[in-house]
């Protein structure tokens, strides 16, 4: 975007433009900044509400997890016991799924997840299948809001910012930013002002960047509820 601002600087000092050429030039810069302003303020809002829904299905998740550990008590002391224990495992792989960067490692908490999911699930379908009851479909239907709020987070994790926004954003900023470097050269601005758009719009588009990255930048979704889940659970 800085080398955009130049080479419009440099086709500006080579041109003289009258005074409705300014004019006309003016009304298509600040036209070309205004939609720049637009589609970064709407990509950015985009950005945040899928962080905020990654948020809300970290604690949807630890609320399932939560529920269905307590439910376990409806069933058969033999299975109660064996949900349990398979609970406080899955919750530990939802922790690292949050906390995990690396792809080595991810791939074997989705394994290990999976895995989990087959068991706990097997282990409600035996009780429920043996006494059909409505207090034993409760820790069922626990179970299926555990592997369903799973989907969900992942889902929410799939779901950025389409590569053509990112297109779309960077030629209009291409252009405004150029379109900057052009009017500087007809007003001999300062070198520095020129600059200070592109310094600008890098930054929103580096914040929006980062918080779209679920994994990647600095701003990441911490498992503060499962975190505290489980220390809840172990505690007891």
């Amino acid at each position: 975007m800085a080398l955009a601002a130049w080479l419009g600087a440099l086709v500006g000092g080579a041109r003289r433009i009258d005074a409705d050429g300014r004019e006309q030039f003016g009304v298509v810069r600040n036209a070309t900044l205004t939609l720049l302003a637009l589609i970064i303020g709407f990509t950015f809002s985009m950005a945040l509400s899928r962080y905020d829904q990654r948020k809300n299905d970290e604690a949807a998740e630890a609320k399932a997890i939560g529920t269905e550990y307590v439910r376990a008590d409806l069933l058969p002391a033999g299975e109660a016991a064996k949900v349990r224990a398979l609970v406080l495992a899955y919750l530990d792989q939802r922790i690292a799924f949050y906390s995990s960067h690396d792809e080595a490692r991810l791939r074997e908490v989705d394994k290990e997840t999976a895995r989990l999911q087959s068991e706990l699930w097997s282990a409600v379908r035996a009780p429920a299948n043996a006494q059909p009851t409505p207090v034993i479909a409760l820790a069922v239907a626990g179970m299926n809001d555990v592997l369903s709020s799973q989907r969900h987070t992942q889902a929410a994790w799939l779901n950025r910012i389409p590569i053509g926004s990112w297109g779309l954003m960077l030629a209009v900023a291409l252009c405004g930013n150029a379109l900057v470097g052009l009017g500087a050269r007809f007003v001999k601005s300062d070198v520095i002002v020129v600059l200070v758009l592109p310094i600008v719009v890098a930054i929103a588009l580096f914040l929006i960047a980062d918080i779209d990255s679920p994994r990647g930048g600095s701003i990441h979704v911490n498992p503060q509820n499962l975190v505290s889940l489980a220390r809840s659970l172990r505690g007891q």
